[in-house]
């Protein structure tokens, strides 16, 4: 039986602290992340929110964010996906108001970090995803490899570390993110 975004709100409102997705018209419900993939997500998503809102450039979310998907083919009408990154941006002129429900667009930037049971290559198919349907940049956060992956459609990935700077020219001109900042801190 494939189910549609009707059918998830539906479960939703059944079960409004289940975190879910619609994918090709099966829902999956989303586990809670570790805690250190969670604090990552966290300190990424607060670094780009300090430099996007003041400058008022757009939205930055988390992980609850729900973002309806175009269709890949026109024969699915009722397949729509649901997806919730991690973190997500979309510019301002995008979406001038916020809304009370899922936005029907694709994130400008989508950032998934690796928790501990994900695997590699579904996080890269969801970005993947994101970026076919016309995302400008996904990045990937593996915090057991202590690296930062960019893609971008059509290009190679590029792999960043401890003494590297994230840079997002053409979406984020001027911002700048040392790698090192997003992994947690020791505390003595």
């Amino acid at each position: 039986m494939s189910l549609t975004i009707t059918d998830l709100e539906d479960l939703q409102e059944e079960h409004p602290d289940w975190q879910m997705e619609l994918v090709d018209g099966n829902i999956i419900v989303m586990g809670p992340s570790d805690y250190e993939s969670e604090e990552i997500g966290t300190q990424f998503s607060a670094k780009l929110w300090i430099w996007v809102h003041p400058r008022r450039l757009g939205r930055v979310t988390g992980s609850s964010a729900g973002f309806i998907l175009p269709q890949l083919e026109k024969d699915q009408a009722k397949k729509r996906n649901l997806r919730a990154p991690d973190v997500s941006f979309v510019r301002a002129h995008r979406l001038k108001r916020t809304q009370r429900n899922f936005v029907e667009l694709v994130p400008d930037l989508i950032v998934e970090v690796k928790s501990r049971t994900d695997k590699i290559e579904q996080l890269v198919d969801k970005i993947q995803m994101f970026l076919s349907l016309g995302t400008e940049v996904g990045i990937l956060i593996d915090p057991d490899e202590l690296t930062l992956t960019v893609y971008q459609l059509n290009q190679a990935a590029q792999v960043l570390q401890d003494g590297d700077v994230l840079k997002l020219p053409n979406l984020l001109p001027g911002w700048e993110l040392a790698i090192s900042d997003i992994w947690p801190p020791v505390f003595e």
